[in-house]
């Protein structure tokens, strides 16, 4: 009976080493391309297409068309407030003046997105380089692996996924598959949130759609800052001294990908934003879509 039940988790330690080695060889490499981004990320051919060369092309075609849609709204809305119809519009000057910087800055959002994903990846980069400095090591997801590696082992004898190690290696594998489905998401939503810029900014011309600039500010550069924060958690989980017999270091490995897991959350409650996970995403940017 024991010899059955033994074979059982041997063959199960064993489905699961050939599982999670396929896991390891290739997703840790793949989180520092998406996790670390740089302005590489919107420096496409397509992308540049669909957001537009022009004004009069792309997205940017639209956006100037709902710009002169804003500025026939208030000359109308003006013309009738001087036969009291409606109440006093806005003084004309001001408005003109404000247009015009709206309609600058909104056909210049693709450069300024541009410079503000390039400022956060120099402080990434700057933070990791300081990390690398003190600890003579990069500070990158990949380097983790060779950490986890050294702490826990299910290649010894008596040791199988059932064992502490195996648990903690199981956790820790779970959790960078995670991790992958997280930064994959932001990835994408970067892309979005500067496609749909020209708008947020044309919003600022009315005082009811005001708030979708707010919010697609902050949602915007939560994503962005999220790369710093995690940056910094690598450094600390590099910085931390680890013994494959002592439990309590390794269990301090789990709690720091737990850490990078929810770090966009951090950032979320601290500064708002918009959350990585599937379903309170949703709910997100259905938020922003009501106009106050």
């Amino acid at each position: 009976m024991n010899f059955a039940s033994n074979s059982v988790i041997d063959n199960i330690t064993e489905i699961f080493k050939s599982m999670f080695s396929s896991i390891d060889n290739s997703i840790y490499p793949a989180l520092d391309k998406i996790a670390f981004i740089n302005t590489d990320i919107i420096n496409s051919p397509y992308l540049e297409k669909i957001f537009g060369s022009s004004s009069v092309s792309g997205i940017l075609l639209i956006a100037n068309s709902l710009l002169i849609g804003f500025i026939l709204y208030f000359t109308v809305r003006y013309l009738l407030s001087n036969f009291s119809i409606v109440t006093e519009a806005q003084n004309p000057y001001n408005f003109f003046i404000k247009i015009i910087l709206i309609g600058i800055f909104m056909n210049s959002s693709y450069f300024i997105c541009e410079q503000i994903i390039n400022l956060n990846a120099l402080v990434s980069s700057s933070i990791r380089e300081i990390g690398h400095e003190f600890l003579s090591v990069d500070i990158c997801f990949s380097n983790l692996l060779d950490v986890l590696n050294s702490i826990v082992s299910i290649e010894t004898e008596g040791q199988n996924f059932f064992s502490i190690d195996g648990i903690i290696k199981t956790i820790v594998s779970v959790g960078f598959i995670n991790l992958i489905f997280t930064y994959s998401i932001r990835y994408i939503l970067i892309k979005v949130f500067v496609l749909i810029s020209p708008f947020a900014i044309l919003c600022t011309a009315n005082s009811s759609t005001s708030n979708f600039f707010k919010s697609w500010l902050k949602c915007f550069i939560s994503l962005l800052i999220t790369e710093t924060f995690s940056s910094l958690i690598l450094i600390v989980m590099h910085s931390l001294e680890y013994n494959p017999s002592d439990v309590v270091s390794k269990l301090l490995f789990v709690g720091s990908v737990f850490a990078l897991m929810r770090a966009n959350n951090y950032i979320k409650d601290f500064l708002g934003g918009i959350s990585l996970d599937v379903q309170n995403s949703m709910y997100a940017l259905r938020g922003m879509s009501k106009i106050r």
